[in-house]
């Protein structure tokens, strides 16, 4: 999936986006304290390692600051973005974003953006602080996710290295834009699967350590709570979920429901309910990647025609 309005990240950047500095340790491009290809390949591997390093200060820019704005996509496509993130996207003069996203934005968008900068997997640090400089540098900017910006994204770090350069949300209009979170996408295509309390829970050990998302799984699988995993599986992560299938099963029936969707919303959409006691065979398949997310239904979770369902609680105390 691509689009030629994409304006590749490596021939796109020679200017430092306003900053004052003639130094050549910080006068790079903006984000320049990063290279986003030297920290692809240790992507997804808790013991992975890169260079990203916060560059510019707010010292170095000359301009009053623009905007910047986290915009969350929803889950792909563009009938599933917010009038509201569509606006925002409408008026930003820059948009940053994962390659992935910049791919899935539509026509009418990246027309009317005056420049699009996107970098490959794992360069999270590098393209937020290039949106950042954009921004101090007086643009108006969106950084894009899929999904929602708080969920398992970049609206937190946005605010962290902004802070780390001696700026403030306020100087720069810092404002999120919401999206459709994953977990709410693929639960309206199993059915109703989250009526009750859920928790997320990410088997991205790339900045998490395996074994904290272990403890994690252990206690929330001991209680009664919908479950929703993100970035189930990898080639770098097989392992993970497979140690993922094995602590719900020690703690879960094997014959509790648990809804598969892959890709919702893109092209290559698939959505499954399986049983627990199954799940762990499916990961050799094409069903389960990164653009999949799972979610284990509770003790009182069933199936009825085809769809999950997991009670509210409602038929304790109405007739119906």
């Amino acid at each position: 999936m691509s689009t030629d309005d994409t304006t590749d990240a490596s021939t796109d950047t020679e200017s430092n986006c306003g900053a004052s500095s003639t130094d050549d340790d910080s006068a790079a491009t903006c984000g320049a304290g990063s290279d986003s290809s030297s920290s692809g390949s240790g992507c997804g591997g808790s013991d992975s390692t890169t260079d990203e390093k916060v560059g510019a200060t707010v010292d170095d820019f000359d301009a009053d600051p623009g905007r910047l704005v986290a915009v969350g996509l929803g889950p792909g496509q563009p009938e599933g973005m917010t009038q509201r993130a569509r606006g925002a996207l409408l008026d930003a003069e820059h948009i940053v974003g994962y390659t992935t996203y910049v791919d899935l934005l539509p026509a009418e968008i990246t027309e009317s953006a005056e420049e699009l900068y996107d970098t490959p997997m794992c360069g999270e640090v590098s393209r937020t602080e290039e949106a950042i400089d954009r921004a101090l540098a007086g643009n108006d900017v969106a950084i894009i996710g899929s999904g929602d910006p708080n969920v398992y994204a970049l609206a937190g770090l946005a605010l962290e290295i902004l802070e780390s350069k001696g700026g403030t949300a306020s100087a720069v209009d810092f404002e999120v834009v919401p999206g459709v979170p994953a977990a709410q996408s693929c639960g309206a295509r199993l059915g109703a699967p989250l009526v009750n309390d859920t928790v997320s829970v990410s088997l991205s050990d790339h900045l998490t350590p395996m074994e904290t998302i272990e403890s994690r799984l252990h206690a929330v699988a001991d209680e009664g709570f919908t479950i929703a995993i993100y970035n189930p599986w990898s080639r770098k992560r097989r392992e993970n979920f497979q140690r993922c299938c094995e602590i719900l099963l020690d703690h879960r029936d094997p014959d509790t429901p648990v809804g598969i969707v892959h890709g919702a919303g893109r092209e290559d959409e698939s959505v499954e309910i399986v049983t627990l006691g199954e799940l762990e065979d499916l990961g050799e398949t094409d069903l389960i990647d990164m653009t999949t997310t799972i979610l284990v239904g509770n003790e009182d979770t069933y199936v009825w025609d085809d769809r999950m369902v997991t009670p509210r609680g409602y038929e304790s105390k109405y007739d119906y």
